[in-house]
This record gives C-alpha cells, sequence and structure tokens, in this order.
C-alpha cells in the first residue's frame, strides 16, 4: 500500500526529572503558576510523528513516504531514515530555518510537560498533495503539523478522493471546532487518545456517537488500559502489551500508529492492526526516545504470537 505521512519532523529534547511533577503544582494558584524543574539528564534524539510512525512501520517493511518540512539541519537524520526504508522524497527543506524541535521533561510517574518550537514546519502549509509524483497514494495520515498544512491536506484528500486517517492529537488547541469537524467530515478514520477524544467532543459539539458515525472507525488510546476500536455497529477492547521495563514513553503513540497501519496497509482485521500496535508501543516503551527501539519481522511476529493469535496472518510479514 501506498501510504503518505504528513506531520511534524522534530528533534527531541529528552529530559529526566528526579521527581514528580503533582508535588509542586498547587492548584488554588493556577492563575500564577511559575515553576523551573532541575533535570537530571538530557539527550537529543530524532523525533517528530511523521517520522516516529514511518520508522516502525519501516521496521515492518512497509516504505511510507515522508510529505513534510524540515530544516537545513536535516541532513544526517534523512540518511538515517533513509537507510532504514523510510522514503524522504517527499521532504522539503527550508533554507535558513532549524528543524522542529521538541522539549519534553517527564517525571517518575512518566507525566510529562512538554513545549514545541515549529522551525521548518510553520512552512509546512506550502506543500500540496497536488505535486506529489508518480501514482496517487492509497492512504494519507493526516497528523499533528502545522495547522494550516492540517487544513489544507484535508482539503487536497476530498479533492484527489485519497482516503485519509484524521490524526490532529496535539494540535486538537490550535485547530477551531469547525476545523475539527471538517477533518472528521469524510475521515476514514479518526486516531486519537482517551483525553484528546473528550477534547473533540467538546470543540465540536459532537457526542462520541456522532462522531462514530462519521468515519469507518475510531482508534482510541488508553494508555495502560489499552485501546479501544469503535465502529458503527461494535466497539472492541485491546489490551495493551506490558513491556519488560519502561524507559521512556516519548512517541509510544506513534509507534502504536505504525504498528497499526502496517496490519491496516496488509488488509487485515482492525483487532490484528491494533494489537500489532499494541506490539510496536511495547518495544518503544523499552527504550529511549521514540525511535531508540529496533526489531526485525520475525522478532516482532514472535512477539506478538505470545500475546494475540493472528491465526497466521503475520507470517506475510517474514515472507
Amino acid at each position: 500500500m501506498e501510504i503518505v505521512l504528513t506531520g511534524s519532523i522534530a528533534f527531541d529534547y529528552l529530559m529526566k526529572f528526579p521527581g514528580y511533577f503533582e508535588d509542586h503544582i498547587l492548584p488554588d494558584n493556577l492563575d500564577c503558576l511559575s515553576l523551573s524543574f532541575l533535570v537530571e539528564s538530557m539527550v537529543r534524539q530524532p523525533g517528530g510523528i511523521a517520522p516516529n510512525i514511518a520508522y516502525n512501520l519501516a521496521l515492518l517493511g512497509e516504505r511510507p513516504l515522508l510529505f513534510a518540512t524540515a530544516g537545513e539541519d536535516f541532513a544526517a537524520y534523512q540518511d538515517v531514515l533513509e537507510g532504514k526504508g523510510v522514503d524522504t522524497s517527499g521532504i522539503k527543506l527550508i533554507e535558513g530555518e532549524f528543524t522542529a524541535s521538541f522539549f519534553a521533561n517527564t517525571d517518575l510517574a512518566n507525566a510529562q510537560i512538554a513545549s514545541f518550537y515549529p522551525g521548518a514546519m510553520a512552512s509546512a502549509a506550502d506543500l500540496s498533495l497536488n505535486d506529489l509524483e508518480g501514482k496517487k497514494p492509497e492512504l494519507v495520515l493526516i497528523s499533528p503539523n502545522d495547522p494550516l498544512a492540517m487544513v489544507r491536506y484535508v482539503e487536497e484528500c476530498k479533492a484527489l478522493e485519497i482516503p485519509y486517517i484524521y490524526d490532529p492529537s496535539q494540535q486538537i488547541p490550535r485547530l477551531n471546532g469547525d476545523e475539527l469537524q471538517n477533518g472528521l467530515d469524510g475521515a476514514l478514520a479518526l486516531f486519537v487518545n482517551k483525553y484528546e477524544f473528550g477534547m473533540v467532543q467538546k470543540k465540536t459539539g459532537l457526542s462520541a456517537e456522532e462522531i462514530r458515525e462519521k468515519t469507518q472507525f475510531s482508534v482510541v488510546t488508553l494508555g495502560e488500559e489499552g485501546s479501544l476500536i469503535y465502529q458503527k455497529d461494535k466497539e472492541v477492547d485491546i489490551p495493551v502489551v506490558t513491556p519488560d521495563n519502561i524507559a521512556d514513553p516519548t512517541g509510544v503513540g506513534d509507534a502504536f500508529r505504525g504498528g497499526f497501519l502496517s496490519g491496516y496497509a496488509h488488509g487485515w482485521e482492525l483487532e490484528i492492526c491494533a494489537e500489532m500496535g499494541a506490539v510496536a508501543a511495547a518495544y518503544c516503551l523499552e527504550q529511549e526516545g521514540p525511535q531508540g527501539h529496533s526489531f526485525t519481522p520475525k522478532e516482532f511476529v514472535i512477539r506478538f504470537r505470545e500475546h494475540f493469535d493472528d491465526q497466521g496472518k503475520l507470517d506475510e510479514l517474514i515472507i
């Protein structure tokens, strides 16, 4: 399946706070909140939602196309992605700009406080899906990016009749209710976490049932509680795969999406897709950074079958 991934490309600056954020937040004084956390470590990792998802797809044998903007400091990162099997030909380098940067501070409870500098991502709305060379993609993922770019890609997918998955997640605060509803109208699917699902409902005025009616399916991740697949006629609970250890939660949702999309690209049942997402998420949790983990398709299949029954379908990954 020809999959195009739109979304942020970024470098992640990951910090660890040796305490709990909640111990330092005074609920009665949120109007004058002023906090500084002394961290014990910091690492710089390649990241960004689109490359994180692409990385996991590539580990499973897919070659997704990244369609996004990056800065002049992207060359080494681009070489790594290409080496992993990601098609970076759809990336436009923006002169005089840095690649976007994500600054995340994680405490002992794996709670995170984060900031995001858009950099070259601010030019993403200048890209058009109409300029893609070759055959029309079979699926586009519209994930967090410059808000104007997300709005543009929704309209272009509709005009070009390209199926798209709508994944507004971190950009929900920057999108208004009409923009979110327009993204849902005509989408193949919606991807959000539990909190984001509530935010979409609040900003659009739509109920959960009304949102479900707009798409063929919705996937809502629930953290330690697993994930839910909503379809018009049913909903399915998918449990987590318990990681051997928890090193870093950054990029876990992206890993889930990568695993899910790999199964979807093979035409497998949505339950298997979500189960693949759960396995990929466990791998990600066990290592530092959103692309610090690695596995071969064979290793992935073996681990999958320790938790789920694919009835032999995942043999295609190994072949």
